[in-house]
């Protein structure tokens, strides 16, 4: 497998708002894309238990309002909205922390766009990590999400683990992570505290990490 990276990221617009919840400083980084599809295809890849898989991950429970989830080896929690075939917004419930995912889909020039938003409240691990600890990890599901819609084949979850290894996969983690560094920097943040963290979270992502720092993973 080989990606066009600037292609897939270059779909991608990626935003991060700065503020407060519940009196708490919070993040929040937002991805928004075209799809080559109409908002009722897309909207019932994003949310059928029977679809997900194909894309993103195995997931068992309630997919209605107030039902729960969980991903395989990955996130679980709460779905808290749910209007069809519009918005859904959850509890994103991972390693002992709470965040939130807000997703809506709308139809636009023929086709569907998708904008996630995933909050955060702002602790250690942003300090360390930045957008990019959630952001790289969307970035892979939205491009996973385009190559199944585009396909219609299921994608390859060993093939695609494989694939982050390969130097095509490396320099997708880097040229995501940098996305996500320019978008933490436009959002007010110190450029040179937004590349310390963005670097942190690149090196995880390619397999390099540096001795003594804790993982970024979030989840996503």
């Amino acid at each position: 497998m080989n990606i066009d990276i600037a292609r897939v990221l270059g779909a991608v617009t990626r935003s991060v708002r700065n503020f407060e919840k519940d009196g708490k400083p919070a993040s929040a980084v937002t991805l928004t894309r075209l799809y080559d599809t109409d908002p009722e295809d897309l909207w019932d890849a994003l949310t059928s238990a029977k679809r997900i898989p194909r894309w993103f991950l195995p997931v068992e429970g309630e997919l209605k309002l107030g039902g729960k989830y969980q991903l395989k080896g990955n996130a679980g929690g709460t779905i808290t909205a749910c209007t069809p075939p519009e918005h859904f917004a959850a509890t994103w419930e991972f390693g002992g922390g709470v965040s939130w995912i807000d997703v809506r889909v709308s139809p636009e020039r023929g086709k569907a766009r998708m904008t996630l938003e995933h909050t955060a409240v702002i602790e250690d691990h942003w300090n360390q990590f930045g957008p990019g600890a959630v952001g790289i990890g969307w970035d892979l599901a939205v491009t996973g999400l385009e190559l199944y819609l585009s396909t219609g084949a299921a994608n390859d979850h060993e093939a695609a683990e494989a694939w982050m290894g390969t130097d095509n996969g490396k320099a997708f983690m880097s040229e995501s992570g940098e996305s996500w560094r320019a978008a933490h920097v436009e959002s007010g943040v110190d450029a040179a505290s937004a590349k310390e963290r963005s670097d942190r979270t690149i090196a995880f992502y390619r397999g390099e990490p540096p001795a003594g720092v804790a993982h970024p993973g979030t989840g996503s």
